[in-house]
């Protein structure tokens, strides 16, 4: 019997720059993705999150998890900046996780040149 289109859940396994952002979504690695990611040590991840949503300690679970291999998160925010709650921020801070929101598309660029010189970076980038 044929199985039909499989959709799994958009993971990239591998560390690359973002090549462009817009139109609600991100280009990287010759590929496109509609909607937001997490750009993590193990690899770039779909991200349930659109613009305005809460963010909340369960939506960086995934970035949680990996920070012994994170010193900087960069939070593209959307189209605005909007700070982190404190609760996130403590949840960071005491994994030893430096966290920066910005806009989404000054999270691109600061994520790219670090990511360019090796830095210990993640990015959680909602979708603009």
């Amino acid at each position: 019997m044929a199985k039909g289109i499989e959709i799994r859940k958009a993971h990239f396994p591998g560390r690359a720059p973002i090549d462009t952002y817009g139109n609600g979504g991100f280009r990287f690695a010759d590929m496109s993705h509609r909607g937001s990611l997490l750009c993590l040590p193990s690899g770039i991840y779909g991200w349930d999150l659109v613009e305005g949503d809460a963010l909340t300690t369960e939506h960086f679970q995934k970035v949680l998890d990996e920070a012994a291999q994170i010193e900087v998160l960069l939070v593209g925010t959307g189209a605005e900046l909007r700070p982190l709650p404190a609760e996130l921020k403590a949840a960071l801070r005491a994994r030893q996780i430096s966290s920066d929101p910005m806009n989404t598309g000054a999270a691109v660029r600061t994520f790219n040149i670090m990511l360019s010189e090796s830095r210990a970076v993640a990015a959680a980038l909602i979708a603009v």
